[in-house]
């Protein structure tokens, strides 16, 4: 009675494992362009997304991601310029990371090659089918946490 819903279940976890591969290749492929790795390239985007800065472990939640493999990349973005820790009124133990000004330029060139590759890939697919797909990953995700 579940065969089919089960199948078709494992078929999409199946797509997403092949999705994500493909996103990590392209990631990598634009990222590199502005000097970055496809895992700064996650990074960036989760910071530059932030209003006021966002915690290392908030980022690692965020990217489904340990929050020690995120320090390190934090780390390394601080040394290269890209981000910089700043006081967390919130939490005197976890900094806030926020861009510094070269990595608000970097974002702002990775925009320039993100944007049409999201638009080009999207570009016949109403926006409906892509809500239902956000709304089911999203549930799925939770039903995980």
């Amino acid at each position: 009675m579940h065969y089919p819903k089960r199948k078709l279940f494992l078929d999409l976890v199946r797509a997403v494992f092949r999705l994500n591969g493909l996103l990590l290749a392209d990631g990598d492929r634009m990222a590199e362009r502005v000097g970055l790795t496809s895992a700064r390239w996650k990074v960036i985007g989760i910071v530059a997304l932030s209003r006021n800065g966002v915690t290392v472990p908030a980022i690692a939640r965020a990217l489904g991601q340990s929050r020690q493999a995120v320090q390190r990349i934090t780390d390394v973005m601080s040394s290269d310029d890209l981000i910089e820790y700043a006081e967390n009124p919130r939490h005197k133990r976890s900094s806030l990371v926020k861009l510094t000004e070269h990595g608000q330029e970097v974002y702002i060139s990775l925009r320039a090659v993100q944007d049409p590759w999201a638009i080009g890939l999207t570009d016949d697919v109403p926006a409906a089918e892509l809500e239902t797909a956000l709304r089911l990953m999203q549930r799925l995700i939770n039903r995980m946490e």
